[in-house]
């Protein structure tokens, strides 16, 4: 990309800015969904229950997964926006290399434990003996795409912060299109079941993740892999870390936290009600998908113009993004409140299931219209180079309030606990959040 169009974030309007950097990273984030989407539509109408709460119980690799993603992925944005916006081009080619070594590295390590202690850990993930083969048969085959799923989200975050947006959100395309054709293929025409559904998002990831590797080898884009990249620097390495440690240390608070919710919920309801977590988990994810979207689009412009020196229009965009999450995660809570039966319908036929699957639905969103406002605040703050803050606000939701509620309420009020412990903390970490969000504003 030209430094024009890079200046253009400097000059043009921040509402306009924000829509054309946004929607792809929206396009981009609801393509992701739909590999766990898809695979759970399909597992839970051709398998059944216990196939969904055996997919629930493989979450937490899920989110240690993304936390290796976003630990560098988010970090390496956020730098390459900085250093652009600087005018370093070699800081930020030496970030791109770095952020391939690092995430193969990291990845590395996290499939290798999964692999020798796969049993005992999704024991320790709530698994029973009725849904553990299902989540043994799954994570088998699906480890192999987390590393490529690593690969692409880091590279993709690169890609979008150098300004290509458009093309970001196509690579992204690119992969799930794939996993949606080859899904029914596997699971219903091959009758694979769900080792299929792990397979179908493997090709799928692969392909995703060849093309984000093609456009950086390519000489014509903005950065592109160049030689004596490669070699881990560890000032730019601490830099990336730090600034994406709010997401990562959030998403492994998730994992902690999804254990203590499948082993609660396999005490108080049994495997109905880890599906129906899977369900509400699901569906939740596919919203927040859509805010960290615009966060994505927010933060290029933010960085760029903080690091440009002009942090009103950081401001500017902040609210604009604000606005946005609001409205999806408003919409989100209204549909969870009013149609939630028919929430739980995509996904089983299971009478009893979807009634245990609308009681979470109606009582864990009740506050869900505040969680935008959260993500983006935690984006601006990463955005401004503000690692702690930014690390704090993240885990305020999770840990500081959630998991001490989840371990206190489902003793007083058994299952409904579990469910009500979401908009509590909601509340709670909205007004933590406001509180910081005017302090730093103030000073900015």
């Amino acid at each position: 990309m030209s430094s024009t169009k890079l200046t253009a974030l400097t000059t043009q309007s921040p509402g306009r800015l924000l829509w054309q950097y946004s929607l792809p990273a929206i396009v981009g984030m609801l393509v992701v969904s739909l590999y766990n989407i898809v695979d759970r539509m399909f597992i839970g109408h051709a398998v059944g229950p216990d196939a969904i709460a055996g997919l629930t119980i493989t979450f937490p690799v899920m989110n240690i997964s993304t936390a290796v993603g976003v630990l560098v992925g988010v970090g390496a944005s956020a730098r390459t926006s900085i250093l652009l916006g600087n005018k370093n081009q070699r800081g930020a080619e030496i970030i791109l290399g770095n952020t391939l070594v690092l995430t193969i590295v990291n990845a590395s390590i996290y499939l290798t434990v999964f692999t020798i202690f796969m049993d005992d850990i999704l024991r320790a993930f709530g698994a029973s003996e009725a849904t553990m083969p299902y989540a043994r048969e799954f994570l088998t085959y699906f480890l192999p795409g987390l590393m490529m799923m690593n690969v692409m989200y880091s590279l993709n975050n690169v890609m979008r912060s150098s300004g290509y947006p458009r093309l970001a959100m196509i690579t992204m395309l690119i992969g799930a299109g794939c996993n949606v054709v080859l899904d029914p293929i596997f699971i219903f025409v091959l009758k694979m079941g769900i080792k299929g559904a792990a397979i179908a998002s493997d090709i799928g990831l692969f392909i995703g993740m060849w093309f984000v590797l093609i456009h950086f080898m390519k000489k014509s884009s903005t950065l592109h892999f160049t030689s004596g990249t490669f070699r881990l620097r560890w000032n730019e390495v601490f830099s990336m870390v730090s600034l994406g440690a709010a997401p990562s240390i959030v998403n492994i608070a998730g994992c902690f936290i999804n254990i203590v919710i499948n082993n609660t919920l396999l005490r108080e309801g049994g495997d109905n009600a880890v599906a129906a977590a899977g369900i509400f988990s699901t569906i939740t994810g596919m919203l927040v998908s859509v805010v960290v979207g615009i966060c994505q689009g927010m933060q290029p412009i933010a960085g760029y113009n903080f690091g440009a020196g002009q942090p009103q229009r950081a401001k500017k965009v902040f609210w604009l993004a604000v606005g946005a999450g609001t409205a999806v995660c408003t919409l989100g809570c209204i549909a969870g409140l009013t149609i939630p039966q028919w929430i739980a319908w995509l996904f089983t036929k299971d009478e009893t299931l979807i009634n245990v699957s609308r009681n979470a639905l109606t009582l864990s969103m009740i506050c869900f219209w505040m969680v935008g406002f959260q993500v983006v605040s935690t984006t601006l703050f990463q955005s401004l180079g503000k690692a702690a803050l930014s690390i704090f606000l993240g885990l305020t939701r999770q840990v500081l309030f959630l998991i001490p509620l989840l371990l206190i309420l489902p003793s007083i009020y058994g299952l409904d606990g579990v469910w009500v412990s979401f908009p509590i903390s909601d509340f709670l970490a909205t007004i933590v959040t406001t509180i910081l969000v005017v302090m730093v504003l103030r000073r900015l």
